[in-house]
């Protein structure tokens, strides 16, 4: 079994190399891949612009087209990891521009991470304030 910690960490880098090369639509999803078990699911909040539950490495893919289609800039400024284990905790603070509205907006994301046999099987963000990003994201 691979350490929960290397998947983290390895996971975090391809998806920066991802996003470098052009991310969704542009790159290659490959990168990520490995990192994410066949059957992944990504619970996002449903007051969000990109919520719901998506499922497998192709959900993962609209996932990322549907945050594109949110967020022009989403940079991730900092990461604690508060716990790594089968269940991990990593608490991201975020900066980013919203695509429709150009308003910026600085928010902390906590996620809790299940990795089974070496990859991430089940990803839960949450959002402190989602009427923020979703006020942020969405033109009057």
């Amino acid at each position: 079994m691979t350490n929960p910690m290397t998947v983290l960490t390895g996971m975090y880098a391809a998806e920066t190399a991802y996003l470098a090369a052009g991310g969704p639509g542009e790159a290659s999803f490959d990168v990520l891949a490995p990192f994410f078990s066949p059957d992944v699911v990504l619970r996002q909040a449903e007051a969000l612009p990109y919520g719901g539950i998506w499922r497998g490495h192709e959900g993962m893919e609209r996932f990322f087209l549907a945050m594109a289609g949110v967020w022009e800039s989403f940079d991730m400024a900092g990461q604690e990891f508060l716990a790594t284990g089968e269940t991990s905790v990593v608490l991201t603070q975020v900066h980013a521009r919203a695509r429709a509205t150009g308003r910026e907006l600085a928010f902390p994301i906590l996620q809790t991470i299940t990795i089974t046999d070496g990859r991430i099987a089940e990803v839960r963000p949450f959002y402190w304030d989602t009427g923020a990003v979703a006020d942020a994201t969405r033109l009057p």
